[in-house]
């Protein structure tokens, strides 16, 4: 392990990325900053007649936020607790936050709910089909509203470069969308295996089962997946298992 230990961190470039960086660095790691996602506004906004209204990120939140939509009488759901505060900061009422922090926590949260009732999904591009078909099994008229598209930004890479050379101590995958680009940048670089290879000698941790599983049917070891799908959570997980090695 180097002096100070660097941990890849792929969070957009905002301040999802600053605050993360400002948190490694306070555990006294060296955070090695590289997006690989991008958020481009689809420039629409959630139906207006639906029954339930739910939200699965903080972008979707901000980007609702600058329009005119407002729920009316709709029950808004949020896949977490930091969606729903970022809903609350908005001057909207959560009445749904699942226990567990994803699509399939959301579907058993609202499957005694949604039955005959108009259903809107308020998200990115890529958002998991769990929700859709389990809303739908449950009896709900599922609508799903593209709000952003999540593309991968010119020059992301450093991280799989350093990974392929042994140069990371950890990395910290926030969505299957972030291995995905992480894995397409290692192999335009020509670095897929080696880049692999590093991740499994370092620690990675994964914000859910979800991203996990994407990690692990790439051939990615996963070390550390917090109880929790919340950032902070998992960067403490990951320094406190870098600490014990």
């Amino acid at each position: 392990m180097t002096t100070v230990p660097r941990v890849a961190v792929f969070r957009p470039d905002d301040d999802r990325l600053a605050r993360a960086v400002e948190l490694l660095e306070s555990l006294d790691m060296e955070a090695i900053a590289d997006p690989m996602l991008a958020v481009e506004p689809a420039g629409s906004t959630p139906r207006s007649d639906a029954d339930v209204v739910v939200f699965t990120s903080t972008t979707g939140v901000d980007l609702v936020a600058n329009t005119e939509w407002t729920p009316d009488d709709a029950t808004i759901c949020a896949i977490g607790e930091t969606t729903a505060q970022a809903l609350r900061d908005t001057g909207f009422e959560v009445d749904v936050v699942p226990e567990t922090y994803t699509s399939g926590g959301l579907v058993e949260a609202l499957e005694s709910e949604v039955e005959s009732a108009r259903v809107e999904l308020a998200r990115s591009d890529h958002g998991s089909p769990v929700l859709v078909d389990g809303l739908f099994e449950a009896g709900g008229y599922v609508h799903e509203t593209v709000l952003y598209r999540l593309v991968r930004p010119d020059g992301a890479g450093e991280s799989a470069e350093m990974a392929a050379a042994g140069e990371l101590d950890a990395a910290l995958f926030t969505s299957s969308l972030t291995v995905e680009h992480f894995l397409e940048a290692a192999t335009e670089r020509g670095v897929r295996e080696a880049a692999i290879d590093g991740l499994n000698e370092a620690v990675v941790g994964t914000i859910g089962p979800p991203t996990k599983e994407t990690a692990e049917s790439n051939g990615i070891d996963v070390d550390v997946v917090p109880e929790t799908a919340d950032f902070e959570r998992l960067a403490r997980a990951v320094v406190e298992q870098l600490q014990s090695n």
